[in-house]
């Protein structure tokens, strides 16, 4: 393992082996600074590796990247989330793909975000590799292992790690999958009383598949209510299959802005059975917040048809829980993803994008 880091530089470039680097950027760091610094990396890599090195883009596209090296391909995906498995999956043929073709061939993973992205890779991919595994991957997948203990464990999302289980899981067949899509019927949320300063909690869901947005809950208000569970019933049932994420937010009453409770991203084909828990340490965001009892749980009901599951009639909110239908309420309307990727981050079209984007939580 070779780090190389210099005070003045506003990046991390680690040989994670000796043919797999990673380079991460903060993501609050400043653009003038990213691209000087995004020229040194260039540089160096160029010097060392000639034209042997492929760049594996985890972050939005961007036009500076591929200008400094043709070599680029896109895989981004939104900062703190789990990527696609399909995704997981395409990016680990490439590496593969690349690093086969020849011997002095490297591949860079480059993030300018969270480091829990190129840390689902990494783990990723050393599940990838032991299916092809020569006589020298032992090395290779220790050096992985302690990259990702040493480097990005503590930066991943309880969604990330799922992921990594799932796409290690199905690799080795030690997780099932099915194919058939699911209805779902209802998902059952904490009610949380002290969620704000003062008490009071307005929660609302959201529900993405393949991150475009299927369904959209009203605004739920259960102060008058002692209920420990809010029932957001689907009607019609929501057929889902392939990536689900489900996201609660909270609808701030004194100003138009809203808060993630919590956010859990899911794989239909790893899912058997009617009933999907989730405690707290699964959930992303409500994880580590205070706010969110250690007990509380997150549960989904789902069956294999439209029709009503039988026996489940009883879970009914209380009828002093009040539901707003307000579809024209601009917070709970955004989209927080309709135009990811839609742009290249440094492009000027994506800059007016953001700048006419509603002052609310996007996270």
């Amino acid at each position: 393992r070779n780090h190389v880091m210099e005070r003045h530089y506003e990046f991390d470039l680690t040989y994670i082996t000796e043919r797999i680097i990673s380079v991460f950027f903060r993501p609050d760091l400043e653009e003038q600074w990213y691209c000087r610094n995004l020229q040194e990396v260039a540089s160096m890599l160029k010097s060392k590796h000639q034209d042997k090195f492929l760049l594996l883009n985890l972050s939005e596209k961007r036009h500076d990247i591929i200008r400094l090296n043709p070599k680029v391909q896109d895989y981004g995906w939104p900062d703190l989330h789990a990527p696609p498995l399909d995704k997981i999956c395409a990016v680990c043929k490439a590496m593969e793909t690349w690093l086969t073709s020849d011997p002095h061939n490297v591949v860079v993973l480059h993030c300018k975000g969270n480091k829990g992205k190129t840390g689902v890779i990494v783990a990723a991919y050393m599940h990838y590799s032991k299916i092809s595994a020569g006589a020298d991957q032992a090395l290779t997948t220790l050096a992985m292992r302690k990259f990702c203990e040493d480097k990005v464990s503590s930066s991943l999302q309880p969604s990330q790690n799922r992921y990594i289980y799932y796409f290690g899981g199905l690799l080795s067949s030690t997780i099932k999958m099915n194919s058939s899509p699911l209805f779902l019927h209802q998902v059952l949320i904490p009610s949380l009383p002290n969620f704000q300063t003062g008490g009071g909690f307005h929660p609302f869901l959201k529900i993405y598949q393949s991150l475009q947005l299927v369904y959209t809950s009203g605004i739920y208000d259960p102060q008058s209510s002692r209920a420990r569970k809010l029932c957001v019933t689907m009607e019609p049932a929501l057929l889902l299959k392939g990536d689900i994420m489900v996201k609660c937010y909270h609808r701030r009453s004194r100003a138009a802005e809203r808060e993630v409770v919590f956010r859990v991203q899911f794989h239909t084909c790893t899912v058997h059975g009617a009933q999907l828990w989730f405690g707290k340490t699964e959930l992303d965001l409500a994880c580590t917040d205070d706010r969110f009892p250690p007990d509380a749980t997150v549960e989904f009901m789902f069956s294999n048809g439209p029709e009503k599951m039988k026996g489940r009639e009883n879970r009914r909110n209380d009828a002093s829980i009040k539901v707003d239908y307000n579809t024209s309420d601009p917070v709970v309307r955004w989209d927080s993803y309709e135009n990811f990727n839609l742009y290249h981050q440094d492009s000027p079209n994506s800059q007016a994008s953001n700048s006419q984007s509603p002052s609310i939580s996007r996270v």
